[in-house]
């Protein structure tokens, strides 16, 4: 019996109290009630497990609101791609790095990214060179913000595999964070030549006409969030992002319009919210944010 620091007492007094007292069952009815007491207690712990099990559904769920929320706050600037929580498909081995790459990936679905980065950090020294441990482990520091790491982490990710279109991409976020334009082009254009996977080349569109807008490129800024509607009409920060590049580019307009559109395709989206405070900001007469930190 291990980790019991994780088991509530009361069970954990009772295997022991049937565990001492085994060597002693003699008779069938000491053996008889043992086993009915090994039994009770086998269906109390089954039936707290099913309750726990459920719990940490409705947590997961729980987090999912939580992350609305804050994406509601915190509305402004590139957003990193959404994590899937597509469970990994990782093997099992007998050195437990698959322990730590499950974990991590849990703790990434949960927005613990410091836990996770920690997680996939074990994982690697348990199973060096591994590349979704590296991938888990790049999207942990990305959404951590250590920008620096996880760019020195995809780059390895992308040594081993140059058709990974999903690492290529966060390579282009993070250096349109870090203002790193040129690399940032590079990398998203590359993930839409490749074209091998869906998420990649809808994100891939959308950081490119983030990257030009911030060069004040706005044509070529507004055909980037045009297509990336086409291949994602649920992104409703695209419609945000292209009402912005239409203001400045002379054309409030059209950018009223797009305002609109994404207001009304998800009012309850925290970028449909702002697509709202857009319209209002612009009918007031007030400042509409020259950029995302604004």
């Amino acid at each position: 019996m291990t980790s019991d620091q994780r088991v509530p007492d009361n069970y954990l007094d009772r295997f022991r109290a049937i565990e001492s007292r085994l060597g002693e069952a003699a008779s069938p009815d000491t053996r008889e009630g043992l086993k009915r007491e090994i039994i009770a207690l086998y269906k109390e712990v089954d039936g707290t497990l099913t309750e726990l099990s459920r719990l940490k559904d409705e947590l997961r769920s729980l987090v999912e609101r939580y992350k609305q929320v804050a994406a509601g706050a915190q509305a402004d600037g590139a957003q990193a791609p959404q994590f899937s929580g597509a469970r990994p498909a990782v093997h099992s081995d007998h050195i437990g790095a698959s322990t730590f790459m499950e974990k991590g990936w849990s703790l990434i679905s949960l927005g613990d990214h410091a836990g996770a980065v920690q997680a996939l950090q074990r994982a690697l020294e348990l199973s060096p060179g591994d590349t979704q441990a590296q991938s888990l482990l790049g999207w942990a520091q990305m959404l951590n913000e250590q920008y620096d790491e996880a760019l020195a982490t995809f780059s390895r990710v992308l040594m081993q595999e140059p058709a990974n279109a999903l690492a290529r991409i966060n390579v282009g976020y993070i250096c349109l964070k870090k203002r790193i334009f040129g690399e940032a082009i590079e990398h998203l254009s590359k993930a839409i030549r490749l074209d091998n996977d869906r998420k990649a080349t809808l994100y891939a569109h959308y950081y490119l006409g983030l990257v030009y807008l911030e060069r004040d490129m706005f044509d070529d800024a507004q055909s980037f969030f045009r297509k990336t509607l086409q291949l994602g009409p649920n992104l409703i920060e695209a419609w945000y992002e292209l009402g912005r590049t239409q203001w400045f580019a002379g054309d409030r307009e059209a950018a009223t319009e797009s305002w609109t559109e994404g207001h009304k395709a998800n009012r309850f989206n925290p970028w449909g919210k702002r697509c709202r405070e857009m319209l209002d900001t612009a009918a007031a007469g007030g400042t509409i944010p020259r950029s995302p930190r604004s």
